[in-house]
């Protein structure tokens, strides 16, 4: 969708953002160096936070951003910015949160948790950074079986969207090969990309099986999470033993009964 002009205000807006050409135009003139300036000898000064989120927000002029969805991408298609680049923003961000709780940012016990904070948000959400094909680094190999391969318990470790708590537990894993095999450790790490991210249980789940039927087409997939909850534990309704299954069944697996049935005796064997 092109950028449509307010002739009331004079800015550029796209979906919720809203940039005034004047001040984006008076911003980069006070920012850039002039090409004489440059062949002068002039010091050229680094790019400010603004310009940086100027450049981020520059959506609808053809660089591709327009339709950019990779939060919820099974491969991202371009990535966010750095995580070098983010932490000072969100750093801020969390020193503010601890100024809104009545707490003084600056005391002993305080004076780096902003950092240390932002480090890891951006370690438990390292998934987004992450894609299917980069993960698999060719460990698809041709293989004349076709019988279930299974790999059980694999733990999952993930952040509720809806209140930012994490949320833990196991994912097992089954697929009928077609003459190719995964190599077992991509299995798990296929789990790390879509759990390493902001998740609902549901979601996860068959982002999981359609990642393996992506990278060996087999004759079918199934995937069987049991997760517990942090925000029904700490807060809410407080049920500590309480624990959520979710599956997802592709190809044989949902259309075969005995196929099913074998995977879940093999899942919930001892």
């Amino acid at each position: 969708m092109k950028p449509q002009a307010n002739e009331q205000n004079g800015s550029t807006q796209n979906g919720d953002i809203a940039i005034d050409a004047a001040t984006v135009a008076m911003d980069a003139a006070a920012i850039v160096p002039t090409a004489a300036a440059v062949s002068a000898g002039a010091v050229v000064p680094a790019k400010s936070s603004q310009q940086l989120k100027l450049e981020l927000l520059n959506i609808g002029n053809g660089n591709g951003h327009e339709n950019c969805t990779f939060h919820h991408d099974l491969e991202l298609d371009h990535k966010p910015p750095t995580r070098e680049a983010l932490l000072p923003d969100m750093a801020r961000s969390y020193r503010l949160l601890l100024g809104g709780l009545g707490e003084n940012p600056d005391r002993q016990g305080l004076i780096k948790t902003p950092e240390r904070a932002a480090k890891a948000m951006l370690y438990f959400t390292k998934g987004y950074d992450q894609n299917l094909e980069d993960v698999l680094n060719g460990a698809v190999f041709d293989e004349d079986h076709d019988e279930m391969v299974v790999v059980k318990d694999i733990e999952m470790f993930s952040m509720c969207e809806h209140h930012l708590v994490p949320f833990y537990g196991k994912v097992s894993i089954g697929y009928l090969p077609c003459n190719k095999i995964l190599g077992l450790s991509k299995l798990a790490r296929i789990v790390e990309i879509f759990s390493r991210r902001l998740q609902v249980q549901e979601r996860l789940t068959k982002q999981i099986a359609v990642a393996v039927t992506q990278a060996v087409q087999p004759a079918g997939v199934a995937v069987v999470v049991e997760g517990v909850h942090m925000c029904m534990v700490m807060r809410g309704v407080q049920k500590i033993n309480s624990k959520t299954v979710t599956s997802t069944m592709l190809g044989v697996f949902r259309d075969d009964p005995k196929t099913r049935e074998e995977f879940l005796n093999l899942v919930n064997s001892k």
